[in-house]
């Protein structure tokens, strides 16, 4: 049997977004005429059409996305991962006439946020971030008839997703510091519940294997700046400190080399430092902040054009493999020092 062509299809064969076509198909303006030629040519050649339950979605909709963030309400403005990742929703809902619906939500209140916003028909789909291990929320929103796309889940959810394989940039932050001689290097993780957090502390224990190193200290630092903070403070206080420390995510990893300078730590001298994400305050750290270059922007964009395709057309979108993560040197890491 024939595969349906898809949104995707046809935006691949005119050129453009995905968004775009959507936008386009939907009858909305402020598409350029030639534009919209070639994306209705295109869909006319596939012989494409809505679905019926995208027919069902054209009426009554709430024109808006959801994004529940089940963390602490004061921890949300503190990490530049999340505002950078809403600016790529933005670049492509602003285009389709949509908005976001942001919702803040303690971990006990989570299922009754989902429901709510269903109930409420507040949005007509939802990005699922920061999932975890046997993560109950793709049973829910099937279960609620809510549109759905899941971020960095890898395979198993049930749902379309959008991936970014960050392991192989956590590997070679491990690789580049054993190039420089450090053989204690320790690890500052995220929320162990995270999909995406163990992911990233398995890595950096793979890579010491693969180096043919102990395993360093691992402790948790809740991808907060006082959990990164507290993390390193007992790092430090060891009878021997590592040479090395690799961090979860950026804002830990600023958080910990603010403690190690007042310390009395020289950075790289004393201590080299990697973090994650390559959030923009990342190269303007003094010094400069090696890091893993995940793209939250890229990641936001991507998560919402599958949204957007999903809702418009009724049916599930391929699964979208971003570039995978990659080791931002920088003025943070240096030869390990001599003791």
């Amino acid at each position: 049997m024939a595969r349906r062509p898809t949104i995707a299809d046809v935006a691949k064969l005119a050129g453009v977004s995905r968004a775009t076509v959507s936008f386009v198909l939907n009858n909305r303006p402020g598409v350029a005429a030639d534009t919209q030629q070639r994306v209705r040519s295109a869909a006319e050649e596939l012989g494409w059409t809505p679905s019926s339950s995208a027919r069902a979605l054209s009426t009554g909709r709430a024109r808006a996305v959801g994004l529940v963030l089940t963390r602490e309400p004061e921890l949300i403005g503190t990490d530049p991962f999340f505002p950078a990742f809403m600016a790529g929703i933005e670049t492509v809902i602003s285009e389709t006439g949509d908005g976001l619906m942001l919702q803040m939500s303690r971990p006990g209140n989570e299922v009754d946020t989902y429901r709510r916003l269903a109930a409420d028909r507040r949005v007509d789909g939802v990005l699922l971030t920061d999932l975890r291990t046997d993560d109950s929320r793709p049973a829910l929103v099937a279960e609620l008839g809510l549109p759905a796309v899941a971020v960095g889940a890898g395979a198993g959810t049930g749902l379309p997703t959008v991936n970014l394989d960050d392991r192989p940039a956590v590997r070679e932050a491990v690789h580049h510091l054993v190039g420089l001689g450090h053989r204690d290097i320790a690890y500052v993780a995220g929320p162990e519940e995270f999909v995406h957090a163990r992911r990233r502390r398995q890595a950096w224990s793979d890579a010491l294997a693969e180096a043919g190193l102990p395993q360093g200290a691992s402790l948790p630092g809740g991808f907060t700046a006082e959990g990164g903070a507290r993390a390193t403070r007992m790092l430090l206080d060891r009878p021997t400190p590592p040479t090395a420390i690799v961090y979860g995510n950026d804002l830990s990893a600023t958080a910990g080399m603010a403690v190690a300078q007042d310390a009395g730590l020289r950075l790289p001298e004393d201590l080299s430092v990697v973090g994650f994400d390559d959030v923009p305050l990342a190269s303007y750290t003094s010094p400069p902040l090696t890091t893993c270059r995940a793209n939250p922007v890229s990641w936001g964009r991507a998560s919402a054009q599958a949204l957007v395709e999903l809702i418009e057309t009724g049916t599930t979108t391929a699964d979208v493999e971003l570039e995978p993560a990659a080791l931002v040197v920088r003025a943070s890491t240096g030869p390990a020092p001599v003791r």
